[in-house]
């Protein structure tokens, strides 16, 4: 069934929420930028550096901080959940464009669009990321 809904979907090895949550991060930051990607070339301008630039504007630390801010008034106890693990996890590394907190935070939502991306529940991740995009 998943094949007609997403035929890129490959079934992870272990369940979602047995995966650390940096691996999640790590796919939910590549589903996540697909998505904006696809956003922005809805838009009128295609030149190559306006779309860089239009997508930048959502898939930075500081951005995506934001954003999951906004999620957090309408996540259930499972996504906050998945939410603090991503957001605590140690990777040892910040980017040179980003505070701490930011990066934790981005960290965070990453890791929730890759924990339901990998779930499969694409009703909620297209909800969540729709709101993202939202003005």
């Amino acid at each position: 069934m998943s094949d007609m809904l997403n035929p890129f979907f490959i079934p992870p090895g272990k369940k979602p929420n047995l995966i650390q949550p940096l691996v999640l991060a790590y796919l939910g930051d590549a589903v996540f930028e697909m998505f904006i990607r696809q956003h922005v070339i809805t838009q009128p301008n295609h030149r190559p550096n306006h779309l860089h630039r239009s997508s930048t504007k959502y898939v930075s630390a500081k951005a995506q901080a934001r954003i999951l801010e906004r999620w957090m008034p309408i996540l259930n106890e499972e996504e906050l959940d998945i939410v603090r693990r991503g957001r605590n996890a140690k990777s040892g590394t910040v980017p040179k464009n980003a505070d701490l907190l930011e990066y934790r935070h981005a960290t965070g939502m990453e890791c929730l669009v890759g924990y339901l991306y990998y779930k499969e529940e694409y009703t909620r991740l297209r909800e969540l990321l729709e709101i993202a995009v939202a003005p």
